[in-house]
Formats: C-alpha cells, sequence, structure tokens
C-alpha cells in the first residue's frame, strides 16, 4: 500500500510542477517575446486586439491550472494532512500561496480584465482628441493594474514552485 501511496505522490507532484512551470514560463514568453514582437509588427490598436487574444488564451491557461492545484490539493487534504510527514501532505504556505493565486486570478480575470478591455475598446473606437486621450488614459491607468496584478500572480506561482520543489526533494526517495 504504500508503494502504491507513493507512485500517486510522485505523479501529483509532478503535474503540479509541469502545471506551475506552464504558467511561469508562458508568461515570460509573452512578456519577453510576444509583447515586443506584436508591438515591433503591428500598429497600436492591431496590436492591443492580438494581445488581448493572447492574454485571453493564457487566463484561460491559468484558470484551467488553478483548477488543477485545486484538485490536486484538495486531494492531498483528502488522503493527507496538513504539514504532517505523510507523502500527501500540503503545507500551510502552499495553502496560503495557493489562496493568493486564487484571489489574483479572480481579480484579473473575473474583475479587472474586462473592465480593461471595455477601456481599450473605448480608447480605439473614440475620435481623435481631448476623448481619444482621456480614454487611452483610462485605459493605461486600469491597464497598469492588471499587468502589476499578472506579475504578481507570477511571483506567487515562482515561490509556489520553489515550496513544491523543496517538499518534493525532502521527501524519502522511497515515497518519490
Amino acid at each position: 500500500m504504500t508503494v502504491q501511496k507513493g507512485k500517486w505522490a510522485w505523479l501529483i507532484d509532478l503535474i503540479e510542477l509541469f502545471a506551475l512551470g506552464i504558467w511561469i514560463g508562458g508568461l515570460i514568453m509573452i512578456m519577453s517575446a510576444v509583447i515586443p514582437a506584436v508591438f515591433n509588427s503591428m500598429g497600436m490598436e492591431p496590436a492591443g486586439h492580438f494581445l488581448r487574444r493572447v492574454f485571453d488564451g493564457y487566463n484561460i491557461i491559468v484558470g484551467s491550472i488553478v483548477v488543477l492545484l485545486l484538485l490536486t490539493s484538495g486531494f492531498r487534504l483528502w488522503f493527507g494532512a496538513i504539514e504532517s510527514n505523510d507523502v500527501f501532505s500540503i503545507g500551510r504556505v502552499e495553502i496560503g500561496l495557493l489562496i493568493g493565486m486564487i484571489l489574483m486570478t479572480g481579480l484579473i480575470v473575473g474583475l479587472l480584465g474586462p473592465k480593461a478591455i471595455y477601456l481599450q475598446e473605448q480608447a480605439f473606437a473614440a475620435e481623435q482628441g481631448p476623448l481619444r486621450k482621456a480614454a487611452y488614459d483610462a485605459f493605461f491607468r486600469l491597464h497598469m493594474i492588471v499587468r502589476a496584478l499578472h506579475m504578481m500572480n507570477w511571483v506567487l506561482a515562482v515561490v509556489l514552485f520553489v515550496v513544491k520543489i523543496k517538499r518534493w526533494i525532502g521527501k524519502p526517495f522511497a515515497t518519490c
């Protein structure tokens, strides 16, 4: 029974680490390669529309990873314990980071993201002049907040990845 339990714990660890790697690497790729290439290849409005679709896809991936992490954490809580020596245990730090990531993702995807999209469309549709400038200013103010939240959420994902690696490395080899 212990061998089977260890194999399941090892598989769950790998799934969580893989999912977090996609989350972390995805934002790095978007920020370092996609955004500069898009803005260097397209005008402001087409680039804005394109990047909105890119982030729509990224947000779907992040939301799916949050659900996956919730399921694996729930599995760990069901079969293990909080901070015990059991191979399925989940630490309080992991739970706290996951709660922070859920809240941040909900704020980005459910509240501020749609508002930013609305303001972006208003800015693109506005006529030249002071109304257009005001619309762009409103969009960029909110967009800066959404970008900061994406970066903070990314940091939480990196920290959770490190915590999970440390826990994984600290396990006895027979349970991995």
